[in-house]
């Protein structure tokens, strides 16, 4: 039976999510008219560093504030993250500019446009993600979802009007900008998160909630970053094998299985992890909740990805225009790692509730030498594609079953395998 509660947040969530994901995804199919697939990959590759930066600019202790609902504490986080944020932003831009100068090798593939925006992105999303977990926090979530569908909406027909008005190479990345920081605004005007204290070092209180709450930027930012890396690392590989083309194509496939997993799974994690913490604190696990969660998202992701697997190809071809109907053939192969990773993405939440961050890591290391080796091997492109499939899914049943156990606290048989099993004496030191 699910928690009192569980499925009324779910829903609300999920409306606010749905109403957020609908318009760009109507907007999805003149996109794909008014840009070629070139363009789609190097916005891609420009959002795919976006997603890594963003990622380190939070050093992953927003997670914290769901942990620690205190007022003066969720006020250190903001303005631990504020400052990360903007001397990382500082340094990307700095970094671009000298890159650029210097006509360096590694950055000839981006515009002057990408490269000097890098730090602006960065700064404003991992704004949005620290705001957004303190609405979680404190089961916000109809504000929330208000401040995201103004964000995806404003993104959406930013890049439209754009692409219309002729823009063309910098539409995408221009469109995303405004609407990230109209999204950020609304965010900020719904909610009133406590405001951040600036300064150009931290400050004896800042410095101790760092070392307080280590385990997330020592173990979950390192884990996180190999996590968004690995999704990162198929369209930057095959860019750079099989050429721009390949990449816009792959990048569409990757924008339309992950819509299920930003759509519903996300809206269930921003539930679960409220629920899981209250019944650790009080029953010492959260095995309840980890298994309504877990069966409610097998319900939920058989349908998106049975549709992707039989009719992918020809839904591509349809919605998009026929030269997309290749990355149709690429979500047919995909679906059933969108069925795991649909399933496995929120109840991953566990780790940091559990305090097993170290044990997390190893297999984001594990899944990352495996994507690693899978693009690098002398394969196809669909070969590539079908080894990626089959060895990230395999992972992912490895991964339920250590969130599982994780999810016990202790408590029943063992159940993760010796390889990612963490010694006792680093578990133990870890709960946060």
């Amino acid at each position: 039976m699910s928690p009192p509660g569980f499925w009324k947040n779910v829903m609300t969530v999920l409306a606010g999510a749905s109403a957020a994901q609908a318009l760009p995804l109507l907007v999805a199919p003149l996109l794909t008219r008014l840009c070629t697939p070139e363009e789609m990959g190097a916005f891609s590759v420009w959002l795919g560093v976006i997603a890594v930066t963003s990622i380190v600019a939070t050093l992953r202790i927003d997670t914290v504030m769901v942990l620690d609902l205190a007022t003066r504490q969720q006020r250190l986080c903001f303005s631990v993250v504020a400052w990360a944020a903007t001397a990382l932003a500082l340094a990307l831009t700095l970094a671009a500019v000298a890159a650029c100068l210097l006509d360096l090798p590694a950055v000839q593939a981006m515009s002057w446009l990408e490269l000097l925006t890098i730090g602006i992105g960065t700064w404003l999303t991992a704004t949005m993600q620290t705001t957004l977990a303190y609405a979680a926090s404190h089961k916000l979530f109809g504000k929330a979802a208000q401040a995201k569908m103004m964000q995806a909406a404003t993104i959406a027909l930013s890049q439209v009007a754009l692409l219309y008005a002729g823009v063309d190479g910098a539409a995408l990345l221009t469109g995303q900008l405004i609407g990230l920081a109209a999204g950020l605004w609304m965010a900020r005007k719904l909610l009133a998160p406590p405001i951040p204290q600036p300064a150009l070092r931290l400050n004896h209180e800042q410095r101790n909630y760092l070392i307080r709450h280590q385990a997330f930027w020592r173990f979950s930012l390192p884990s996180s970053l190999i996590n968004t890396l690995v999704g990162q690392l198929p369209l930057l590989m095959i860019g750079l094998r099989h050429g721009a083309l390949a990449a816009g194509l792959f990048a569409l496939t990757q924008r339309v299985i992950s819509a299920p997993v930003t759509l519903v799974a996300a809206s269930v994690l921003e539930v679960f992890k409220r629920q899981a913490v209250q019944e650790f604190q009080t029953l010492g696990n959260c095995r309840r909740v980890y298994l309504a969660t877990f069966r409610a998202l097998v319900l939920l992701a058989l349908f998106p990805s049975l549709l992707l697997f039989l009719f992918a190809p020809p839904l591509f071809s349809l919605v998009f225009g026929a030269e997309w109907r290749p990355a149709g053939e690429f979500a047919r192969v995909l679906a059933p790692l969108c069925f795991f990773n649909f399933i496995a993405s929120p109840l991953s939440y566990v780790f940091f509730i559990a305090g097993k961050q170290k044990m997390e890591l190893r297999w984001q290391v594990a899944l990352f030498l495996v994507t690693l080796a899978v693009f690098s091997a002398p394969l196809s492109l669909c070969q590539s594609v079908l080894w990626y499939a089959a060895g990230r899914s395999a992972l992912y049943v490895v991964y339920l079953i250590m969130s599982y156990q994780c999810s016990l606290n202790g408590s029943g048989h063992r159940l993760v395998p010796a390889a990612f099993a963490e010694r006792p004496q680093a578990s133990s030191a870890k709960n946060p």
